[in-house]
């Protein structure tokens, strides 16, 4: 499952991160994101979802959902 797919609330586990690029891989990873961390879904912003608020061990970091698909996950 990917990381936007996750509830409010819910908490999961990455599995992998799939930048289509290595420039993304690198941002996703210089802002904390790395294989085995945990994660938590806060919540979506307003006009679709289109920003994303998620903890990150227990940073709280705003994602564009095409960021956040780029992550893949497990339930917690």
């Amino acid at each position: 499952m990917k990381l936007h797919e996750l509830k409010a609330r819910q908490r999961a586990r990455i599995r992998s991160i799939a930048a289509g690029s290595e420039q993304m891989d690198v941002k996703l990873r210089e802002v904390g994101f790395s294989e085995g961390d945990e994660v938590e879904m806060v919540g979506a912003g307003p006009l679709g979802g289109r920003t994303l608020a998620v903890r990150l061990n227990r940073t709280l970091i705003a994602l564009r959902t095409s960021e956040a698909e780029l992550v893949e996950v497990e339930l917690a």
